[in-house]
């Protein structure tokens, strides 16, 4: 990317935080080429079975096959609870097409039911036409029945092709973010239960994934029960595919790390190196990176708190320079799910949850 291309995302970019803090825009329809304002749509997440609590989002990514229910460019997001709002136990992936006839406010369609509860914030799609999404469940809300989990590899009109489970690497998938290649892929799964990070070797076919192999790259982050969160642990993951490096948000220990050649290490390392702990991190979540390089995570507010800065998503460098912040919610506990797009072709590239209304609101910088 050149230069002046940068420049011109980060000053969109910094545009769109300036318009998000302020309320600026709600929703609109597609602007024309020409448009100054970024386009917007704002949108429920609740699908008709009542599921609450919003986690994960991911766009599904430009190549992705026709055919089925879904299109790229598409947005998905994972539900957590059900519709009596008890955590774990939600079981659904809900579908919204900004721009198109999925877009309207309320429109959550439901793409896919998941025989297992607890969708979490583990949701990627390959584009090969594969989406894959991890769960943590309970029985009844609490963290006294919290189980396991799995990975459910799903194709392109929500049927499940595989299930994945391991008391080791897959002891309760949390977050996830892929590094695609189209015929294989690596997928990094932070597993809230037991503290580290997994790396999944796949090779990837029409007809599904295979497992080649499984690496824990890293161990040691802090995993606690929480009263409001459920569990508090490694959470969001960007990883940077030209430094070999994986950045890892762990909500416990307030803090994102980096871990270096985590796409062919074969021992783990203990957390990695701290690149960002500021006073501006109340419990990061979801972790992706900006349009301009730089990294954005989610505060879910469950550790340092602070009241005047609720609900925030947080820019800093890689370098761990602080550089920006805005509210997704003026209560506590609204960001959660974030996903972004870098190609410059996008038609939306900035997806982000507010868990405090259940709505979904993409735009395009």
């Amino acid at each position: 990317m050149e230069l002046q291309d940068v420049n011109h995302s980060a000053r969109a970019f910094a545009v769109l935080i300036a318009m998000l803090a302020t309320g600026a825009f709600q929703s609109s329809a597609l602007a024309g080429d020409e448009a100054f304002l970024p386009a917007a749509v704002n949108s429920s997440t609740v699908p008709a079975n009542g599921d609450l609590n919003p986690y994960g989002v991911a766009f599904v990514p430009a190549g992705f096959p026709g055919g089925g229910a879904l299109e790229p460019g598409d947005v998905l997001v994972s539900n957590f609870n059900n519709g009596a709002n008890a955590q774990g136990t939600g079981t659904t992936i809900v579908q919204l097409r900004p721009g198109g006839t999925l877009a309207a406010p309320g429109s959550a369609v439901t793409f896919f039911t998941s025989p297992l509860g607890g969708l979490s914030t583990a949701l990627g799609a390959l584009r090969a036409g594969f989406v894959l999404v991890g769960n943590v469940p309970t029985m009844d809300g609490t963290f006294a029945t919290i189980g396991q989990g799995a990975l459910q590899i799903l194709d392109r009109n929500g049927n499940v092709v595989e299930t994945w489970t391991d008391p080791v690497f897959l002891d309760g998938p949390w977050d996830l973010t892929l590094d695609d290649h189209g015929s294989w892929a690596l997928v990094f799964v932070t597993n809230v239960l037991n503290g580290t990070v997994t790396r999944l070797d796949v090779a990837v076919t029409s007809a599904g994934l295979s497992l080649l192999k499984k690496t824990t790259v890293a161990t040691g982050y802090q995993s606690v029960p929480n009263a409001a969160a459920l569990v508090l642990g490694p959470t969001g993951l960007a990883y940077d595919e030209q430094s070999d490096t994986l950045y890892v948000a762990s909500t416990g220990d307030n803090a994102v790390y980096a871990i270096s050649q985590a796409g062919h290490r074969s021992s783990a390392a203990l957390r990695g190196h701290r690149v960002f702990a500021g006073s501006q991190l109340r419990g990061p979540l979801a972790l992706r990176w900006a349009p301009n390089g730089d990294l954005l995570a989610a505060n879910g507010d469950a550790v340092n708190a602070d009241p005047l800065h609720p609900s925030e998503i947080v820019e800093f460098t890689i370098w761990g320079q602080f550089v920006r912040e805005y509210d997704v919610d003026s209560s506590q506990g609204g960001a959660f799910g974030i996903d972004t797009v870098l190609g410059w072709d996008a038609r939306y590239n900035f997806a982000v949850i507010d868990d405090v209304t259940n709505n979904l609101l993409v735009v395009h910088l």
